[in-house]
């Protein structure tokens, strides 16, 4: 049963929001101020707060700006109710971190309406995601269903970016997110000598970009076609006012976010002590698991063996001797100038373990 806090001076509206509440089955906690309102959000853990802004001791806005900044109670939804309906009282409440307002006098199902899908949606978001691309993919697809992201690429025209066309080079200024429609896309680092490394692949249906407009720097990396792609560019401004129009979602994205760079880390310390063998399993194996998620057998991976080599680190002829090897070992196959897994199992082993155990 869900606990929904109530924080409200007029014991009338108190008692009737909180019968209301029971009788939809919630278990309803009730404080006639802010000051207890936050004693009791801290001790009860509630998973919902309704809260009146116009109070003695402590007004909403103090009792949100306390909440927040409290680990245990910071990621509580939060409902205002107000008799104003100006909007400055409701942009200062959305600045500091509420989620809905309801305006008195409110219906029951105006009441009910805004509990539910608040505590459905708060539900979703807390959901845990993969620490990769997929589980960024997982994330958006629920986020858009919740909180219509859809707006962020629907109805837009798509560009057409031949094979190793840019789409945005390291060190400019972030002005779009970009999705994905068709094709795949590979973000680079380049050094000095113009040597690459690739850092990440992306395939239909995956935003990217997303990092700089975050962090809200330059892009730390280039973005490239590896084959004709079809990008939809969605404007800076309209990402941030979709997005952090819900704290919720921005906070998710930040998480992903830090999740990302912690994969980058761990590519580094694997670039500085797994063997070319091991690196080049990992990068089939990322490879595999980004364009044949299913496992589908017999399906042809095009991927070149410099892009291989440039995920690797190393030099395109090391790979080629290394995927000889592992044909020779029956991991892969050759189709075309193609290549075929044929047993991820076995490349996690030398992934893991260098050798066949």
């Amino acid at each position: 049963m869900k606990k929904i806090l109530i924080i409200e001076d007029n014991e009338d509206i108190r008692e009737n929001i909180a019968e209301i509440l029971e009788l939809d089955g919630f278990n309803s906690i009730t404080a006639p101020d802010g000051k207890v309102g936050v004693e009791k959000a801290v001790s009860e853990h509630p998973d919902l707060i309704i809260c009146d802004i116009m109070m003695p001791e402590l007004d909403g806005y103090g009792v949100l700006h306390i909440l927040g900044k409290k680990d245990e109670t910071a990621g509580i939804p939060f409902i205002f109710l107000t008799a104003k309906a100006e909007r400055s009282d409701m942009r200062k409440g959305m600045v500091l971190g509420a989620d809905d307002y309801l305006t008195k006098p409110f219906e029951d199902t105006e009441l009910l309406d805004a509990v539910e899908s608040r505590l459905r949606k708060t539900e979703a978001m807390r959901k845990e995601y993969a620490n990769s691309s997929s589980g960024l993919n997982s994330f958006i697809s629920d986020a858009k269903k919740l909180h219509n992201l859809d707006a962020l690429h629907e109805n837009r025209k798509s560009r057409l970016y031949k094979k190793k066309n840019d789409i945005f080079r390291e060190g400019e200024y972030p002005n779009y997110l970009y999705f994905i429609e068709s094709g795949k896309i590979k973000s680079v680092k380049t050094n000095e000598e113009g040597k690459e490394f690739i850092t990440s692949i992306y395939s239909v249906g995956e935003f990217f970009g997303y990092e700089a407009l975050l962090e809200n720097k330059n892009h730390p990396d280039s973005a490239e076609a590896m084959e004709d792609s079809y990008i939809i560019s969605v404007p800076r401004n309209e990402f941030n006012e979709l997005v952090y129009s819900n704290r919720e979602v921005a906070k998710k994205f930040i998480e992903m976010l830090s999740n990302k760079i912690t994969d980058k880390e761990q590519k580094l310390l694997n670039l500085a002590y797994s063997s070319v063998r091991q690196r080049t399993a990992e990068a089939l194996i990322e490879v595999s698991m980004k364009f044949n998620p299913d496992n589908e057998e017999d399906f042809a991976l095009t991927v070149s063996r410099e892009d291989l080599s440039n995920m690797v680190g190393t030099a395109t002829e090391s790979v080629i001797r290394v995927i000889s090897d592992f044909k020779e070992e029956g991991l892969v196959e050759a189709k075309n100038s193609k290549l075929v897994i044929l047993d991820l199992d076995k490349l996690e082993q030398v992934k893991r373990w260098h050798t066949l155990r």
